[in-house]
């Protein structure tokens, strides 16, 4: 079997929630090896998502939260590949305003373990950024990927529907920032960063209050 590896590509289209649009660009992570593979957020571009798959099978579409830009290109990718898509219930209210035709075709629960290419990522329930946020820690590579949760440089944004500033804090202290300091923080916008570069910060970040 070859190694695992992670794969990132960038892709580029709108999010749009309680009643404003905005350009953005998202990070797609894609964990697996030669033969298989499972998708971080299908996000705005499903032809771009199979070309670097690049015909190996699709274990699972796991989506971190419900925001339209992360998910607006899931059920497309789904149908092409057959790959289940998996959500965090509490999430379903905003997943429907994007996707009313379309149910998820599995629930994240916290502590869940997923497995692909002999490498197990665990589900970590992360609310705050969204309801029924989640990351994914990848022990044997060193990484969480983090979703809108954690950035380099703060918290995701809690200013619209559905997020909850003291919640997001809680959910980073204790189920992030706990973690291996070298741990590689893999995010949904914008470049990568550490546990360790971030952890310093947070008091920084309550004190700012976002």
């Amino acid at each position: 079997m070859s190694e695992p590896r992670i794969d990132h590509l960038t892709t580029s289209g709108t999010f749009s929630l309680d009643g404003g649009t905005w350009d953005v660009d998202n990070n797609v992570w894609i964990v697996g090896d030669d033969t298989e593979a499972i998708v971080v957020d299908a996000a705005h571009d499903a032809d771009a998502i199979l070309a670097a798959l690049a015909g190996r099978t699709l274990r699972a579409i796991v989506c971190t939260h419900a925001h339209n830009d992360h998910i607006d290109a899931a059920p497309a990718l789904a149908a092409a590949t057959g790959a289940p898509i998996l959500l965090h219930e509490d999430d379903l209210p905003l997943w429907k305003q994007t996707h009313p035709d379309r149910a998820p075709d599995g629930t994240l629960t916290d502590g869940q373990e997923l497995t692909v290419a002999g490498t197990t990522l665990q589900v970590l329930h992360t609310p705050g950024h969204a309801p029924g946020a989640v990351c994914l820690y990848a022990a044997d590579l060193g990484t969480v990927f983090t979703g809108d949760t954690l950035f380099q440089g703060g918290p995701g944004a809690t200013g619209r529907s559905f997020s909850h500033f003291p919640t997001i804090v809680d959910s980073i202290r204790d189920r992030l920032l706990t973690l291996p300091a070298d741990t590689a923080v893999r995010t949904g916008h914008g470049d990568s960063t550490t546990i360790g570069t971030e952890a310093p910060h947070l008091a920084d970040w309550i004190a700012r209050g976002h």
